[in-house]
């Protein structure tokens, strides 16, 4: 299976090279188009593959991973999300200052699944740093653990299955309102939170 990622920074290929090791190809893409990416795309090898964004949105299942305040040009720009999954990796905040959004009362992901209309929204990864999530996930024995949530039943499982073959450990914190909110960065409880599950 193919996985389209949204975005080329340090998170999109921390998930690249943890999905290329579980046995995924991956189509990597950016707002500057695919040759900028040559370099990337070479350091993470030949299962990974430059593509324009709309390439990689075309996939069933989609990682965000680019900067907050790029999500609305980003999203936007893609005209059909009719069904596909939408892993959303992001925070609502811009550095280098760390200016938090105003998301008017919602999680952040009510907020982008507003962006994916049709799409299944799942939120994950965005508790852990980069540098974390590229290492080997099966560590003293167990799997690292990675949070998500989600409003569509059948998008998690789908979602579980890939953490599973990459070596992590999903744990279902329920749906976008409720997980989202001990997901959030800032101000949920499981940020940074890095656990082994044994």
């Amino acid at each position: 299976m193919t996985i389209g990622i949204l975005g080329a920074g340090a998170m999109a290929r921390a998930l690249a090279k943890r999905l290329v090791a579980g046995g995924f190809t991956v189509a990597m893409s950016n707002r500057r188009g695919p040759t900028s990416l040559t370099d990337v795309v070479t350091a993470l090898g030949p299962a990974v593959r430059a593509a324009t964004v709309e390439q990689a949105a075309a996939h069933p299942i989609v990682i965000v991973a680019i900067p907050w305040s790029q999500l609305p040009s980003v999203l936007g720009g893609i005209r059909d999300w009719h069904d596909r999954i939408v892993i959303d990796t992001t925070n609502p905040i811009e550095p280098p200052h760390f200016t938090v959004a105003d998301l008017e009362g919602r999680t952040s992901s009510e907020v982008v699944s507003g962006l994916v209309p049709a799409a299944r929204l799942v939120k994950a990864f965005n508790t852990l740093t980069p540098s974390v999530i590229a290492r080997d996930p099966r560590e003293g024995g167990g799997h690292r653990v990675i949070f998500y949530c989600g409003n569509d039943n059948e998008a998690k499982a789908d979602v579980d299955a890939v953490l599973t073959a990459c070596g992590f450990a999903g744990v279902d914190l329920g749906d976008l309102a409720a997980g989202g909110r001990l997901m959030q960065f800032p101000g949920g409880s499981l940020p940074a939170l890095n656990l082994i599950k044994l």
